[in-house]
């Protein structure tokens, strides 16, 4: 996108200076203020597409360690150059005229020419305004709606020069110099309009409109609570977004960090180029369930409890939790860190809840282990498919895999039930087998099994 915009800089170049010159160079030729003034209007403008030039090279540089926010802000600097210029230029003009006015200085010397020439740089100011915005709004440029504005001014300051021209064909002497004065005006004018967006984007308002589109995008990915804040401010063609956004707090930093992402994709494509800060603020959910809950108080006390039972009797609620720890921990230091949940679950739940907490020993990481040799797999899977046919309900038993640890023997197998069976249904036959094969085979230390609906 850089490179567009130089292109259509350069371009904008050659021809400032070519119009400035002639205009300037018939204007003096015919003494005409109108003319010459519309002249060193352009040659400002010479100056601010060359500035534009320049700085469309350095404001698209990416960030670095002395510029978080990258380079942007330098298009709103030399817009605000450039708006000085105009209105230094505009000042000289009303002054140059008012003086002409007032001493009664001769009209300008009339030919064919100098309307050939205004006609000519209407037309070429015209085109050059049209492509200055439609770059300027595709890449967000400052620099180039800038000199958009000045080529638009130039198209309307050269009809004013052509109407005072004509006055002054008609024998109204005042008519250049009051197109001139026109011209200062009309340059005052758009330099207001310009400074006015210029000064906000240094002050950091935000864009119109573009809060609504940042905040609607956010709100549209699934997992997203509320946006509690959201802040836009523009450096140079990107939109900064900082938002801080609730989500649900039973959900894991992984899915957290999927939402950020894509809040990121959201935000880029509604505003174009979007740089986004995303605090995310974890909240409870008026649809958590209790076991939810419980586990949430867990997590943030580092705790590992499984099979959390709930139930309400009668308006009681019962709690019953296993809590993993250490196997080599003392019973009282369990005990307390026990107690501590529980405590916590009352402080959640009020303090009637009944909880029964089930201490046992955190399953260890299981050293690697080495694969068992072909025919004790064998005979494993002759126990699990006898015990699986024992069972009525479990066959084809597969996939059987033995592997020899120092804690003992793993077994892992597959397995088939008849689809239309209930997973509670399944979970217990399957248990069956398991511990089957454990008395069967004091060796094994540990059962993981998976079913597999049959086909």
């Amino acid at each position: 996108m850089s490179a567009v915009k130089q292109r259509v800089a350069v371009i904008s170049i050659a021809a400032s200076a070519s119009m400035a010159a002639v205009k300037f160079a018939v204007g003096v030729a015919i003494g005409s203020i109108a003319l010459i003034s519309e002249a060193l209007h352009s040659s400002v403008d010479l100056i601010a597409t060359v500035v534009t030039w320049i700085v469309v090279r350095v404001s698209d540089k990416p960030a670095d360690a002395e510029h978080h926010y990258g380079h942007g802000k330098l298009e709103s600097l030399s817009a605000l150059g450039v708006i000085a210029l105009l209105y230094i230029l505009a000042g000289g003009i009303v002054v140059e005229s008012y003086s002409r006015l007032r001493e009664g200085a001769a009209p300008p010397t009339l030919t064919a020419l100098p309307f050939v020439v205004l006609v000519v740089d209407i037309v070429v100011n015209f085109w050059r305004a049209r492509a200055l915005h439609r770059t300027a709004m595709e890449t967000k440029s400052q620099a180039l709606e800038a000199d958009a504005l000045h080529f638009a001014s130039d198209v309307l300051g050269s009809f004013a020069v052509i109407i005072g021209l004509g006055l002054a064909a008609f024998g109204y002497a005042w008519g250049d110099a009051g197109a001139a004065i026109a011209v200062a005006v009309l340059i005052s004018i758009l330099g207001l309009r310009l400074g006015k967006t210029t000064i906000e984007t240094l002050l950091d308002r935000a864009p119109e409109g573009a809060s609504e589109k940042a905040e609607a995008a956010i709100r549209a990915i699934p997992g997203v609570v509320d946006v509690e804040r959201l802040r836009v401010r523009m450096v140079g063609a990107r939109h900064f977004v900082d938002a801080t956004v609730q989500v649900p707090r039973t959900y894991p930093i992984d899915r957290i960090d999927s939402i950020k992402r894509k809040a990121q994709d959201a935000v880029t494509g509604a505003l174009y180029d979007a740089d986004l800060t995303f605090t995310a603020v974890p909240v409870a959910r008026d649809n958590e369930s209790v076991r939810e809950r419980i586990m949430v108080i867990a997590r943030n006390s580092g705790l590992a409890i499984h099979h959390v039972t709930v139930h309400d009797l009668g308006g009681k609620l019962t709690v019953s939790i296993d809590l993993e720890v250490d196997g080599d921990m003392p019973l009282n230091e369990a005990h307390d860190i026990a107690h501590g949940l529980e405590h916590a679950i009352r402080d959640e739940f009020g303090a009637d809840v009944e909880v029964d907490t089930h201490i046992e020993p955190l399953e260890p990481e299981l050293p690697h282990g080495t694969d068992a040799a072909i025919s004790r797999v064998e005979t494993i899977q002759q126990a699990l498919s006898r015990f699986a046919a024992e069972s009525g309900a479990i066959h084809d038993v597969h996939n059987v895999r033995v592997r020899d640890t120092d804690a003992g023997e793993i077994v892992n197998f597959h397995c088939r039930a008849v689809p239309s069976m209930s997973v509670i249904a399944v979970h217990e036959k399957v248990d069956e087998i398991e511990r089957a094969l454990r008395r069967a085979f004091p060796s094994v230390k540990r059962v993981i099994s998976h079913a597999e609906p049959a086909r």
